[in-house]
């Protein structure tokens, strides 16, 4: 019994996974292009598709939340709506975020793609992205560097009399009120551009990539995940323990490493491992069907210096922050969490602020 359920939740969260890859291919979906357009073109078509992406997951949380399908407390992983505001946390990792992704030519989520359409460079960035993640998670790195001062920063909103840092929790309205409200203004901006309405690829991106999120938290929240987790601890199974959670791409990256130095133990097998393995796979056979698979290297040192770099602020400012453009900025946010919208903010400046860099000192050489 406790395989089936597990392997049944893992299944599903690994075709969630692969549609994603497949989807994010052929409409390029791409958060650090969405900065891209927007910073250095003013294009904001794939912002909007990202912001679709949001709301979608935002009014799929209020539907099961409103339904009793799901329920997002602070047990999360990771604790969205955790009372703590560790606000320095999430700034700084989003930063560091932002920069890194910048540097390696695109997110976690768009790094797994790259990979499934031939990209060797960015299964270098997922080498040493994991390396990182590995770092913060499994071992003291966190601790030593970060822990001692930053942990100093953090606000108890508990000892406000706040419940979480959930949006509504905060104004001391309800989170299916705030939610409903934020997500349909946010469908209004994505579809007020008449480029975006008339766009079949940023619609259906927006869309699929958001209803995955949708996916991820109804099959861990929901009756399969409750009755796994009921399971789980009357059998002391903690290790396949299924936490309520769903698309993130920064910290499994830390445990496939930890399982690739413990291949034989398959309990080291989770959601986030196989949803990183079904975007590969997806985005790899959408690239051989459409005849799009293309092996590409570094040009020179200096490319593959920007990538690894990229690939270390990764790593820790993903782990740092809880989360990614998918796993703070879609996930997070779906659950109203003060945290990921900071996080949301500091990714795109960071990301922003090293695109204008890039264009001086390339202005600069010239």
């Amino acid at each position: 019994m406790e395989f089936n359920i597990h392997q049944q939740i893992l299944s599903i969260v690994f075709i969630t996974g692969l549609v994603m890859g497949v989807v994010a291919n052929k409409t390029n979906f791409c958060t650090m292009g969405a900065v891209s357009d927007w910073v250095n073109m003013g294009d904001t078509g794939r912002l909007r598709a990202w912001m679709l992406a949001i709301a979608v997951a935002l009014l799929g949380v209020v539907i099961l939340e409103a339904a009793g399908k799901v329920t997002i407390g602070n047990s999360t992983f990771p604790p969205y709506r955790t009372p703590n505001l560790a606000w320095l946390r999430y700034v700084l990792g989003g930063l560091m975020f932002g920069v890194g992704m910048t540097l390696a030519s695109g997110c976690g989520n768009k790094t797994l793609v790259r990979i499934g359409g031939g990209n060797l460079k960015s299964l270098v960035v997922l080498v040493i992205a994991s390396a990182c993640a590995y770092a913060m998670l499994w071992t003291d790195f966190y601790n030593t560097v970060f822990n001692s001062w930053i942990s100093a920063t953090t606000i108890d909103l508990g000892a406000a009399g706040k419940p979480s840092q959930a949006l509504g929790d905060l104004v001391g309205l309800s989170n299916t009120v705030v939610g409903a409200v934020v997500g349909v203004a946010l469908i209004g901006f994505a579809f007020a551009s008449h480029e975006f309405r008339g766009n079949f690829d940023h619609i259906l991106g927006g869309v699929v990539i958001g209803v995955a999120v949708i996916v991820g938290w109804y099959v861990t929240g929901g009756s399969m995940g409750v009755a796994w987790k009921e399971f789980a601890e009357f059998a002391d199974v903690k290790p396949l323990r299924v936490e309520t959670q769903s698309f993130t791409f920064i910290s499994p990256m830390g445990d496939l490493a930890r399982y690739v130095m413990n291949p034989a133990d398959t309990a080291l097998i989770n959601f986030g491992m196989v949803a990183l393995g079904g975007v590969i796979v997806g985005s790899l056979i959408y690239a051989l069907i459409t005849r799009s698979f293309r092996v590409e290297w570094f040009v020179d040192a200096k490319d593959f210096g920007n990538h690894a770099l990229g690939a270390v602020l990764m790593g820790i400012g993903g782990v740092l922050s809880m989360g990614c453009t998918v796993g703070q900025a879609i996930t997070g946010v779906s659950t109203l969490a003060l945290g990921s919208v900071l996080t949301l903010v500091a990714i795109v400046a960071g990301a922003g602020a090293t695109m204008k860099y890039q264009y001086w000192r390339m202005m600069q050489e010239d």
